[in-house]
């Protein structure tokens, strides 16, 4: 089934320390600037700082008072004493996961419940994860299941076997990286399969491509950094942060339903948002697909 979601999202990878720590004070404030900015989806997982992204984001929540949020969590990893996590796709670990996640999120069900990174373990997610995940769904603590991936291959063959509700797909349909267009996305339009894109900075390098940026949780080869950069000069030549256009490159295909972008603070939250607000002049898609930023057939309707 088709859902409905907020077009833009808010990841909280960032408030569970990914990458360098953040404060309590901080992580509230950047779930309340979400808020006020209209970023009422927030997706989450228990793997993001072991539980305490779920934690601050149930609180902050519950804090700010925010009306009719859309939460998505995850589940197929179960954590452990000593920041261990350990792979479960059975029922009961499927089960105990969500309603581990449910008990710091404050909440009695959530949105969405998303099988994570399952990539290696398609047998366990066919004969338990799946099945277990549907009977989640009928009742009624998750109002849609589906796969959360960083790569397009398995994520594609989930889809084609399963009848998924949405899939989250993470760095893999950018201004850089365009994978998920050679199967996935038209596949989730075929089915009807919601289609939330994250990772639209590929960890970093689109937001600001200087040397040392990360691209897919590793320093940008300098090939890349060198393509960042161009990209970032043709959106200059059209007045557009380069921020701007990499935000708003999912929505040129159809299936997809909404992006989320990881935010640290306020202020990371107040810049996104506007520059999902910034207007891109056609003429700007067309000259980065001159450049390859953009496949052409986007830009055909």
């Amino acid at each position: 089934m088709t859902i409905a979601l907020p077009r833009l999202g808010l990841g909280t990878a960032p408030i569970g320390n990914l990458f360098r720590e953040v404060s309590e004070r901080d992580a509230a404030a950047t779930v309340a600037a979400a808020a006020r900015e209209g970023l009422t989806y927030f997706d989450t997982a228990p793997r993001y700082g072991h539980g305490l992204a779920e934690d601050r984001l149930g609180r902050a929540i519950e804090a700010e008072g925010v009306t009719a949020p859309v939460i998505s969590t995850k589940a197929g990893w179960l954590l452990r004493p000593g920041e261990r996590v350990v792979t479960d796709w059975t029922e009961r670990g499927l089960r105990e996961s969500l309603e581990s996640s449910l008990r710091r999120l404050r909440r009695p069900a959530v949105d969405i419940l998303y099988l994570h990174d399952p990539d290696d373990f398609p047998d366990e997610v066919r004969r338990t994860g799946y099945p277990a995940a549907r009977r989640i769904r009928e009742e009624g603590l998750a109002g849609a299941v589906g796969f959360g991936m960083n790569h397009c291959e398995p994520l594609a063959a989930y889809v084609a076997e399963f009848d998924v509700d949405v899939v989250l797909v993470a760095g893999r349909f950018s201004l850089l990286d365009h994978e998920a267009l050679a199967t996935l996305l038209p596949l989730c339009l075929s089915t009807g399969t919601t289609v939330v894109v994250g990772g639209v900075f590929n960890t970093g390098l689109l937001a600001d491509p200087q040397p040392g940026a990360m691209f897919h949780y590793r320093r940008a080869p300098a090939d890349v950094l060198a393509r960042a950069q161009r990209c970032r000069a043709v959106c200059a030549e059209f007045g557009v942060p380069l921020a701007a256009a990499a935000l708003q490159f999912p929505y040129l295909h159809p299936a997809v339903g909404s992006v989320v972008v990881g935010c640290r603070s306020a202020d990371e939250v107040s810049r996104n948002a506007e520059a999902a607000r910034t207007e891109i002049p056609p003429e700007l898609w067309h000259r980065l697909a001159e450049e390859g930023f953009v496949p052409p057939e986007l830009l055909e309707t």
